[in-house]
């Protein structure tokens, strides 16, 4: 097998939730350029079913699930399918992610509950259920999408960054529980990538001698530039990558 070829996911199925639009699509049409029969995830039937119509255009295999990410019985019923349609589940990638950038101080306790449950708790439950899946074939890929804000903070952004944190933690507890079992788990942490969600920071002119002066390539990453780590990780190429974080921000957080 070439090295190339081990890049390859013929064959496979994949599970990207929030993979309508933004990084969780570019990852799920990579997945899907290399093989994969990929599930998409989000609330939106809309946004999903474009995001699988243009998957498709490409040449790839792609379906919808339209669920709440917190909804555990949404979780276990969209596995469920996956394991009748398909008999397997070898990638999934946790890439769903909510932010409140307001004080700590004036966040209630349902606020903080809601963000933990989306970006953490979630996470684990699909993890652990999908994980279950995994070992009956013995093999998987469970890749988080964290972020650069695991590791550096800013004001007012406080629970996003705790539950980023926990999520590594997650997924490193993972990489030692699943690995005798042929599942590697790893995440990848964005730096500042220009999705329509930052699209309006993105687009702001007095934010660049900021970009620049902070981000040695001096500019945002394009919504693509995430889908060769995501590939990479997903792949037998990183069969004995475990445990890892694998950063892609230009450069931002190793800057003094």
């Amino acid at each position: 097998m070439t090295i190339l070829e081990r890049f390859s996911q013929k064959g496979r199925v994949a599970l990207v939730t929030g993979g309508g639009r933004g990084l969780g699509f570019e990852i799920a049409k990579a997945l899907a350029e290399a093989g994969a029969h990929v599930v998409v995830t989000g609330r939106m039937v809309a946004t999903l079913d474009r995001a699988v119509e243009r998957i498709a255009a490409a040449g790839g295999s792609a379906a919808a699930a339209a669920f709440d990410i917190a909804d555990r019985t949404a979780q276990r019923a969209v596995l469920a399918g996956i394991e009748q349609a398909h008999g397997r589940l070898d990638v999934l990638v946790n890439n769903v992610g909510a932010r409140d950038r307001r004080p700590l101080s004036e966040m209630d306790d349902a606020a903080i509950d809601e963000l933990i449950r989306t970006d953490l708790s979630a996470a684990a439950s699909l993890s652990r259920d999908a994980a279950a899946l995994m070992k009956r074939n013995g093999h998987g890929r469970l890749i988080a999408i964290t972020s650069i804000g695991g590791h550096v903070a800013m004001p007012n952004d406080g629970i996003y960054p705790a539950a980023k944190h926990g999520l590594t933690g997650l997924m490193r507890s993972m990489a030692v529980e699943y690995a005798p079992h042929g599942i590697t788990s790893n995440a990848i942490a964005p730096g500042w990538f220009a999705t329509e969600t930052n699209a309006a920071l993105a687009a702001d002119e007095g934010l660049m001698p900021f970009v620049r002066q902070r981000i040695p390539v001096q500019r945002w990453a394009r919504a693509d530039e995430i889908a060769g780590a995501a590939l990479f990780l997903a792949s037998d190429a990183a069969s004995f990558v475990n445990g890892h974080v694998l950063v892609v921000d230009g450069g931002m957080t190793v800057r003094m």
